[in-house]
């Protein structure tokens, strides 16, 4: 390349003589300033064609009708390390390092880079693994705990080589890493169906109409259009409390990514509104206070009475 370029242009292969005599010799290997602006312009081609060859091949599979999402991120996630691992071996034959030179140093260097990327490669195998047995995949519903140890539900947006991409519905997202998910239990509310039951505790007063109240819950889940109907919500009698029956209603939802606590919210609505309409009521906590005679109380008793005449006198 330096004598093609000197003889095309004389500036030019000054500028390459130039740069090549700037050198420093480590035993009997030379390198220069020429020698290093090629290798990195190399290295950048490399890494530019690499790039660019991924984004085609994720363009061509993201048009490939026959394959679904599961498919389409799996395929792309093999290639994708493929296409890598071509040009990092390209960039080493273009750039004449000579592996064999390395031979020392392989034991000591492959063991540092195995503790180093353990991790790493453990994310990425995991990752293929939960593609192929499709038990999570992009569009799914799971439960994502915080470090709190609240829990809420997200979607998963997209499976990465490292972690996947968790969206709830406060919009935060999360990166869980793949192993995290292959080691740990997840419920995955979408995984063999989309459809979930979700259970509205209520409680009436007692000496309520039971079969009222039961057709008035009854009727507030079905009057939710979130709610399926078939199977059809039912209203269940679950005990007697301290200060009132307590019932459960019992219905089903397909989209869980829209969230359970604002169903939950339009049906607790629509009950308290039914039961204001037809004068049930929902109790509150009662209790009585039995008060034991003692001396004691007697002479409060008798001093709150002295004081209540005195004050009644001198106004």
């Amino acid at each position: 390349m330096q004598e093609v370029a000197g003889s095309t242009s004389r500036a030019a292969g000054s500028i390459i003589e130039t740069l090549d005599s700037i050198a420093f010799s480590l035993g009997s290997m030379r390198l220069s300033l020429w020698d290093a602006a090629v290798g990195m312009s190399l290295i950048l081609i490399v890494i530019t064609a690499a790039w660019s060859t991924s984004k085609v091949c994720g363009t061509l599979l993201r048009r490939a009708t026959r394959l679904d999402e599961t498919q389409r991120v799996l395929a792309h996630k093999i290639t994708t390390m493929l296409i890598w691992g071509i040009a990092f071996f390209i960039g080493i034959d273009l750039l004449g390092i000579d592996l064999t030179a390395l031979a020392v140093f392989s034991g000591a260097f492959g063991l540092a880079i195995g503790f180093g990327l353990q991790k790493t490669f453990g994310n990425l195998i995991a990752g293929v693994i939960l593609l192929m047995d499709r038990s999570i995949k992009p569009g799914d519903v799971i439960s994502v705990a915080d470090q709190a140890g609240n829990e809420s539900f997200g979607q998963i947006r997209k499976i990465g080589i490292r972690a996947i991409s968790v969206v709830t519905r406060d919009k935060t997202e999360y990166l869980i890493p793949n192993e995290t998910l292959m080691i740990n239990q997840v419920v995955n509310w979408s995984y063999s169906s989309r459809d979930v039951r979700v259970k509205v505790p209520v409680s009436v007063a007692y000496g309520t109409d039971m079969d009222l109240a039961e057709q008035l819950m009854a009727q507030a889940a079905q009057d939710n259009p979130r709610i399926l109907g078939a199977p059809a919500p039912v209203v269940l009698m679950m005990g007697f409390g301290d200060n009132a029956i307590d019932f459960e209603i019992r219905f089903w939802i397909d989209d869980p990514e829209d969230g359970l606590g604002s169903v939950r919210s339009d049906v607790l609505k629509r009950v308290w509104k039914l039961f204001k309409e037809h004068d049930i009521v929902v109790p509150f906590p009662q209790r009585d206070i039995n008060l034991r005679k003692s001396e004691q109380l007697d002479r409060l008793i008798d001093a709150l009475d002295r004081h209540r005449d005195n004050s009644s006198k001198s106004s």
